[in-house]
């Protein structure tokens, strides 16, 4: 029983070690994961911005289509200037004539007006698309940087899960049991020093026989406030 007391001290050792390097592990991730949201962040607003000028393109077209057909309205108008015989219909003509330069005004400073839009969006998308060439060298160096600390991790708890199946096979099945059980239930940790008359996981003071009890070794113990499983250190260490 002395030596599934020191298995199990050593298997919960491990096991916080590998719970700390998978939290590591995560940490990494999302820092790479971050890394990633924010090249995609970038890339979406070039999108829009494309997208954007799209439509303005689409805008301009209308527009050069409006003025066009207005353009022609007009030259038909003026032939027919030339075969009216009644003042009245001249100047309803003429009217026409009118409206229709004063519209193509109003469409030709349209177009300009979208002409500019699209040359200011274009010097913003050129500009946007300079820093996201940066961004993704900067952020593919971190990324290489934070693989390399997840690979070594990976390899820690690869090792560390050898290490685990190693002490696993020393410890009855009915230990086990109870050892994941308290796991889950206590946080992931299911083992405990005792020591000066307490538990160490909850820090209250344990029946003095039931303390007494532990420098035996003869049984696996566990305390009678958190349930968690007790060694005593002098003992797994000798």
């Amino acid at each position: 029983m002395r030596n599934n007391l020191k298995l199990l001290g050593e298997l919960q050792e491990i096991d916080l070690k590998i719970d700390l390097l998978h939290g590591e592990k995560d940490t990494l991730l999302g820092e790479i994961a971050a890394l990633e949201n924010s090249v995609v962040e970038a890339r979406n607003v070039i999108a829009e911005k494309s997208a954007e000028a799209v439509s303005l393109e689409e805008a301009k077209k209308a527009l050069e289509e409006s003025l066009a057909v207005e353009s022609e309205n007009i030259v038909r108008s003026e032939a027919r200037l030339k075969e009216i015989k009644t003042q009245k219909e001249y100047q309803a003509v003429s009217k026409e004539i009118s409206s229709a330069k004063k519209l193509t005004v109003e469409l030709e400073e349209q177009i300009l007006q979208k002409v500019g839009q699209f040359e200011e969006l274009q010097k913003v998308m050129a500009e946007k698309q300079e820093n996201l060439n940066a961004l993704e060298v900067n952020i593919a160096a971190q990324q290489g940087e934070l693989q390399t600390k997840v690979d070594k991790l990976e390899a820690e708890i690869a090792a560390g899960v050898v290490a685990k199946d190693a002490a696993v096979k020393g410890l009855p099945a009915s230990i086990m049991k109870r050892y994941y059980k308290l796991r889950d239930q206590r946080r992931g940790l299911a083992v405990v020093e005792a020591k000066d008359g307490s538990c160490l996981g909850c820090n209250m003071n344990l029946p003095p026989q039931l303390y007494n009890s532990l420098f035996r070794g003869d049984d696996v113990i566990t305390c009678p406030h958190c349930q968690r499983m007790l060694i005593l250190r002098q003992e797994t260490e000798n």
